[in-house]
């Protein structure tokens, strides 16, 4: 199984709108909820590709009781692949994000509540569980913002724990957390554009990921917006993008490429296969209404039309 861990589990809901104006009123043509946060996104698309999934995490007080209860009736996968809820609880209550789709511009506007205060008996909890967990998984997710109560460098402690079991770990994070992750050796690491220029105060995007892999990193894979995919790895140099932009949803497209990228390490394909599927994936999931979903049809259509192409050894 694959395992992916959201320490700041969410109620994702998602609002469509005619048009976005500001100070007036709206009627909202679609509402929908999911279990969210980024491991819970890259946990759903795994199981749509028939990998079998184990989400563990926090989740407490009436929205995480919402949240599990959607997450115990989610689809099963090919092969009758599933999601295993393994959440520690906790005692305050579970964040909300708010997605606003603009349906005549297709931007959407995100809000995201900062999430519950975990306490060291919690975070010492969780531990326990994660250390049991990893003896079970075949690769290791570790995705999004650290809840109130964690300190700083919990991924890296995680990715350490995880080279102790001998599970490869992705880290898809920012900020702090992902400066003291990298530090810890993380197999690799998918910051975008953004991001990896904060961590390494580079703005050319080959010569920040270089950067990123001298401070620890493995391989560094960089999501570049419509352009696609960087990645940067010790086989070499990549880049692959989709054949054309496509307007949309882009909410959780950066979960669906981590989903793409751990389930092609999983089946063994090579990098350029890795960052088509990831390309394809995150592009179907701009054109699904939902995080963590994408459009399977648009998905197929793209995967044989991704471009990817080396750029250089690496350095």
């Amino acid at each position: 199984m694959i395992l992916t861990v959201t320490l700041n589990t969410a109620l994702d809901l998602t609002y469509t709108v005619p048009a976005l104006v500001p100070h007036a009123d709206h009627r909202v043509d679609h509402a929908s909820e999911r279990p969210g946060g980024k491991g819970v996104n890259v946990a759903r698309v795994l199981t749509a590709l028939g990998h079998d999934t184990v989400v563990t995490g926090f989740a407490g007080g009436a929205t995480g009781a919402v949240l599990r209860e959607l997450l115990g009736a989610l689809p099963h996968g090919p092969a009758d692949a599933r999601v295993t809820d393994a959440l520690v609880p906790v005692a305050g209550n579970t964040r909300r994000t708010l997605a606003v789709v603009d349906r005549s511009t297709g931007d959407t506007t995100q809000l995201n509540e900062a999430g519950p205060h975990i306490g060291a008996d919690e975070w010492a909890a969780f531990l326990r569980a994660y250390a049991e967990l990893l003896a079970g998984a075949r690769a290791v997710a570790l995705c999004g913002s650290l809840p109130p109560g964690i300190h700083v460098g919990a991924y890296a402690e995680l990715i350490r724990l995880a080279r102790s079991a001998g599970v490869p770990a992705l880290l898809d994070t920012s900020g702090e957390p992902l400066r003291r992750g990298i530090a810890a050796r993380p197999d690799l690491v998918k910051p975008n554009a953004d991001e990896l220029a904060r961590l390494t105060g580079a703005r050319e995007p080959l010569r920040a990921a270089r950067d990123a892999r001298r401070r620890g990193a493995h391989s560094v894979v960089a999501s570049l917006g419509a352009d696609g995919l960087l990645a940067v790895t010790p086989e070499g140099i990549w880049r692959a993008a989709p054949p054309s932009a496509e307007r949309g949803n882009p909410t959780g497209a950066g979960d669906s490429a981590v989903a793409g990228l751990l389930s092609a390490l999983a089946e063994g394909l090579d990098w350029p296969g890795r960052l088509a599927r990831a390309v394809a994936l995150s592009t179907a999931t701009v054109l699904a209404p939902v995080a963590g979903e994408f459009d399977r049809e648009a998905y197929e259509d793209l995967l044989p039309r991704i471009a990817v192409r080396a750029h250089a050894p690496a350095a």
